[in-house]
């Protein structure tokens, strides 16, 4: 090999070695290519999830626009109330006084 190859193999191979450098860790590069997926495949679990919160709210709206029967139960359980002549029974568990 003559001595200008070699200079032109050196200087070739110089200019691939800053292109792969510069692929690698340049501001669009492998690096930040692979945080961006990385991060869009957060936000797709995030999306996921606050779809799945969405439909359950709007399966709750629905119900208590349209379903007595589930108001009824919403206002027994939260608001603790009774239908006229009902009874309440509440159990006390063993080794509670009655002023608990």
């Amino acid at each position: 090999m003559s001595m200008v190859q070699k200079i032109i193999f050196a200087l070739i191979s110089i200019l691939l070695f800053a292109m792969l450098i510069i692929i690698i860790f340049s501001e669009k590069g492998f690096i930040d290519l692979n945080e961006m997926k990385k991060k869009r495949d957060s936000l797709l679990s995030e999306n996921a999830k606050i779809n799945n919160e969405n439909l359950v709210l709007y399966r709750k709206i629905k119900r208590t626009k349209d379903d007595p029967k589930y108001i009824e139960d919403i206002a027994r359980q939260e608001l603790g109330m009774i239908r006229k002549n009902e009874v309440i029974l509440k159990i006390r568990k063993n080794g509670e006084s009655a002023n608990e």
